[in-house]
């Protein structure tokens, strides 16, 4: 692992009472470890998942592009100082890495057309083509299999949002095959069972406060589905 603990700095909070540092998450979990290539953050919307995410980025001088003006920011004075209040644990010294999140990403890939037209060689480094001639799954795509390949730490933020259930298989072996090359590390918040299947990875529930380490099989993600899956008629009787 690169990054191996985040521990929570609790009692130099600057406000309970305010974002984020209101939610009982925050108040109750003092550290997550890392213990596997890639772990996954779990849990209802609103629940801290990717709160904690775009915080650790900071905290890993990780460049969150566009992320100033999400419409998802909370309007207070701290929304975006979490980081400030986490101390980080390398094994082995910082990487670089990147962060993904599909609201953000279209800025990237902008970016990435206009340097294009300067040195188009940098195309190489994405399929070879133009990102923004690709549906938003297409360039997503052509974006993990080049970068996920060169040895860092990466954050992504539902990453399954404009993937197929096919796409998102491409992205699960490509999740396999970085964690058994062992350079790379992932950190996911993700509401896909597909994705959450991946073998020997490890789930943390932000459900459960403080955040709990969950089996697959125990995840809200896999029982609705199975059993949707299994008793579909049931289900759509009930509507």
């Amino acid at each position: 692992m690169h990054l191996t603990e985040i521990n929570l700095l609790q009692e130099k909070y600057p406000s309970r009472a305010e974002y984020p540092f209101c939610l009982d998450v925050f108040n109750a979990t003092g550290k997550i470890v890392f213990t596997t290539p890639v772990t996954f953050f779990i849990g209802e919307n609103g629940s801290g998942k990717s709160t904690l995410l775009k915080a650790l980025a900071r905290a890993c001088n990780i460049h969150i592009w566009k992320d100033e003006d999400s419409g998802q920011n909370h309007n207070t004075r701290y929304s975006e100082d979490l980081y400030k209040y986490m101390d980080i644990v390398w094994s082995g010294g910082t990487v670089p890495g990147s962060f993904f999140a599909s609201e953000y990403f279209r800025n990237f890939a902008d970016n990435i057309d206009r340097w294009a037209k300067a040195d188009p060689g940098i195309l190489k480094y994405y399929g070879g083509e133009n990102l923004l001639t690709k549906s938003h799954g297409q360039y997503h795509m052509a974006f993990f299999k080049s970068r996920y390949r060169i040895k860092g730490l990466y954050l992504l933020d539902e990453p399954e949002n404009a993937l197929s259930p096919g796409k998102q298989l491409e992205l699960l072996k490509i999740l396999k095959e970085m964690s058994l090359a062992g350079h790379s590390q992932f950190i996911i918040a993700s509401h896909s069972p597909i994705l959450l299947a991946l073998p020997g990875a490890t789930i943390y529930s932000f459900d459960h406060i403080p955040v709990k380490q969950v089996p697959y099989e125990k995840t809200e993600h896999y029982l609705v589905y199975r059993d949707f899956l299994n008793n579909r008629d049931k289900y759509l009787n009930n509507l």
